[in-house]
């Protein structure tokens, strides 16, 4: 009977320890998820492998399993950038990014858990204020919005592209100018605004006077043609057909020949 305590104190800590060093070894990898594994005696990071997937991972209790994010993340950021004439403009950006999930072992054991504000954020700010240094605010507030956007993706992604992060998209989702110049800008756009409308009414009315003349001088010439066309041997031929087709009429009436104008028969009717 005293036997039996001795021997199942040893029992009960080596099912302590084991238990101790199964909740050591087991890694629960959420999903979009993946893990870099740490060998303190066997060459530090894995970076020939491919890293822990999802799920229930058994693992040596004195290794380390680091945990990273693999899907897409969105990163938010507002900037105050300088435009090319000096003046601050507040830019309102989406980066859409995750790490290379193959390459995670190099990102851990070259840059860190911490690549976000070690990389993604300095890049990302140093290639807005590059391309916003290019552009007016003029510009900046009408046409090329578009074109910073796609400005900032390429000289990220250039950058990022050797850090082990897949740079998804850029967004500028606002530019926020000073209110003076926003409102003079404004300004500037509607005077330009009206003076392109009184153009297009001069320029409509130009065309309008130009038809009417065209219209009056084609009426001047069909009248000056028929005009010439007129001659007095041809309105004596016309008299005279006038004259037979009034004479061949059932009414009574009296010709008396060539007592009118230009020698024309006149015809008396008694009604």
């Amino acid at each position: 009977m005293d036997r039996l305590p001795k021997i199942g104190i040893p029992v009960i800590i080596g099912v302590i320890i084991v238990i101790v060093l199964i909740a050591k070894s087991a890694v629960t990898i959420d999903s979009g998820e993946a893990g870099v594994l740490y060998k303190p005696f066997g060459g530090g990071v894995v970076t020939d492998e491919p890293p822990l997937g999802e799920g229930f991972q058994i693992v040596a209790p004195w290794n380390k399993v680091y945990i990273y994010e693999v899907r897409r993340q969105e990163l938010k950021e507002i900037m105050n950038v300088l435009s090319s004439n000096g003046l601050d403009i507040k830019l309102e950006a989406s980066v859409w990014y995750k790490p290379q999930a193959e390459n995670l072992g190099k990102l851990h054991q070259e840059i860190g858990e911490d690549y976000l504000n070690r990389i993604l954020l300095p890049t990302i700010r140093s290639a807005a204020r590059s391309v916003v240094g290019r552009y007016t605010p003029e510009q900046l507030y009408s046409s090329k919005r578009d074109a910073i956007q796609a400005e900032i993706y390429d000289e990220t992604k250039k950058i990022v592209k050797d850090q082990y992060i897949v740079l998804d998209e850029v967004l500028v989702r606002d530019v926020t100018l000073p209110a003076t110049i926003k409102q003079a800008i404004e300004r500037k756009l509607r005077q330009e605004q009206e003076s392109l409308e009184y153009e297009f009414r001069l320029i409509s009315a130009q065309k309008e006077a130009e038809r009417q003349v065209i219209e009056a001088q084609g009426k001047a010439d069909a009248n000056k043609i028929l005009s010439q066309s007129l001659n007095d041997q041809i309105l004596k031929d016309k008299g005279i057909e006038a004259t037979l087709k009034l004479s061949e009429s059932t009414n009574s009436k009296v010709i008396v020949i060539g007592s009118g104008d230009s020698g024309l028969p006149i015809i008396l009717g008694n009604n």
